[in-house]
């Protein structure tokens, strides 16, 4: 079904019982396939995850800006909008996330397991979803060629500063009032009023959030706001949680890596990037001083001119 400004939307099914509500520039059917004659079939395939409060909307931007030049797929993750929103916090495990990503990259590509059409070019992923990519970076990088994160921190170094930063700690405390059991009550309170807070972090007018965006933002959060508290509750990374290993082996990243950073993100400081080429040794590091955590919305040509740099070198024979 097509949206206004070229976006498409399709739901796909996924194996293990998760229906995935998807936005892209480009036609599919039902099954993930590409509808014939819509597109040119060489175009790079790209995956973008979003995180709390947004949706696979939140892309929509960078999705029209990507028209032409790759087939763009941004899903509602699992428990956000008109995706399924199971109720056990359990399943919203690291390793059920990374599941429904293998499963929808599966889906899309509709290539052998094993050979180099299984995987997609690159991998976008903001806040949660850049903790699901991460993850699914660590354990299936044979599944994406590139991945680029934005304002989304690596585990190791999330837990060294979540364990010594008393700064970072503090700006984490947030993630405790997300665990509450009353949590979605207090959120949806007073016209959501608290989450319109998470966008105007220190101070900052967040100009980007029209009246229609807004209405867009209310829309999505009346489906509800239980499955993505369900990642905060289910997470293990937050503070004063208890002791957490995380061995070299099991957090190192082997897929090339940009990580896009906006430097004045409230909740995530930029103690976040020290020492991150231990884990990940082939790091392209992108500061943005003037940006904050919203950073695909106050800078999405930026955004896309990474994203494009990144595939000319995930696929240098595309140019």
């Amino acid at each position: 079904m097509a949206d206004t400004g070229g976006i498409h939307n399709f739901g796909l099914a996924l194996p293990q019982g998760i229906t995935l509500a998807c936005r892209s520039n480009a036609p599919f059917d039902a099954s993930g396939v590409l509808a014939a004659g819509s597109i040119t079939p060489a175009l790079p395939p790209v995956l973008l995850l979003h995180g709390f409060p947004e949706g696979a909307f939140a892309w929509d931007d960078i999705l029209q800006r990507l028209a032409g030049k790759a087939v763009a797929v941004a899903p509602d993750l699992r428990g956000f909008g008109r995706s399924s929103a199971p109720a056990a916090v359990e399943a919203y495990q690291a390793k059920h996330l990374v599941q429904d990503i293998v499963a929808l990259i599966g889906r899309l590509t509709a290539a052998p397991a094993g050979t180099p059409d299984a995987a997609i070019d690159l991998l976008v992923a903001h806040d949660w979803g850049g903790a699901v990519a991460w993850n699914f970076a660590m354990t299936r990088p044979d599944l994406c060629k590139r991945l680029m994160i934005l304002n989304s921190p690596h585990p190791a170094t999330f837990l060294r500063e979540l364990r010594h930063n008393p700064v970072q700690q503090a700006a984490s405390a947030y993630m405790n009032f997300l665990c509450r059991p009353d949590a979605a009550a207090l959120l949806a309170a007073d016209d959501y009023a608290r989450l319109w807070g998470f966008f105007e972090e220190t101070g900052r007018s967040a100009d980007w959030l029209t009246p229609a965006l807004r209405d867009r933002y209310r829309a999505h959060w009346a489906l509800g706001l239980e499955g993505g508290l369900n990642y905060y509750r289910a997470s293990p990374m937050r503070p004063g949680v208890g002791a957490i290993d995380l061995p070299d082996e099991r957090v190192t990243v082997r897929v090339p890596t940009t990580v896009l950073w906006g430097e004045r993100d409230g909740a995530l400081l930029p103690g976040l990037l020290d020492g991150l080429e231990r884990w990940v040794p082939d790091l392209r590091l992108v500061r943005v001083p003037d940006a904050s955590h919203w950073i695909a919305h106050e800078r999405p040509a930026l955004v896309t001119e990474e994203i494009l740099r990144a595939l000319t070198l995930a696929s240098p024979e595309r140019r």
